[in-house]
């Protein structure tokens, strides 16, 4: 599930283990580099004041590997990066793991942090991922990831909204 935008600066996958946040930072070492910024997101334990248990992510793989490659190589191209690496996990995840891990290296510290910065929020706008959160009473829903709040109310439903 990995794809490399041409000049093998960049790389995108959907990963359905936990994330290598090492390899990530490796991926994007570079001499010219004075700095390295690294998100990760996490899977916490309350949502809108609800006690999460877990989160369940899913993708059409495909199409979302190749919106992946593309924001990843529109940051690179937009900030100049040395390196930019992004990977997004799908499955269940338990409290405190890593959902998405984004590494960016640059000349200068600021331009490291917008190109992290804009591959999550496009992430969160355009990535065609779906997150069904698990709660303490035993229910589960769908959140709308852009706006992060409950899309759909379904105790046992199976689908993808």
């Amino acid at each position: 599930m990995t794809a490399s935008p041409g000049n093998g600066r960049c790389h995108a996958a959907l990963v359905d283990q936990p994330i290598d946040t090492a390899g990530l930072l490796r991926a994007v070492a570079d001499p010219g580099a004075g700095a390295t910024a690294l998100f990760l997101g996490t899977v916490r334990n309350v949502h809108e004041g609800r006690s999460v248990m877990g989160i369940d992510y899913q993708a059409y793989a495909a199409m979302a590997t190749r919106h992946l490659a593309a924001i990843v190589a529109e940051a690179s191209q937009r900030y100049g990066t040395c390196g930019i690496s992004a990977e997004h996990r799908v499955g269940y995840l338990a409290l405190g793991e890593i959902s998405v891990a984004i590494a960016a290296s640059h000349e200068r510290r600021s331009p490291a942090f917008a190109a992290a910065r804009y591959v999550i929020e496009e992430i969160k706008r355009r990535l065609p991922i779906w997150k069904r959160e698990h709660y303490a009473d035993g229910t589960r829903e769908w959140v709308d990831p852009v706006n992060e709040r409950t899309m759909v109310v379904s105790a046992h439903a199976e689908e993808v909204p």
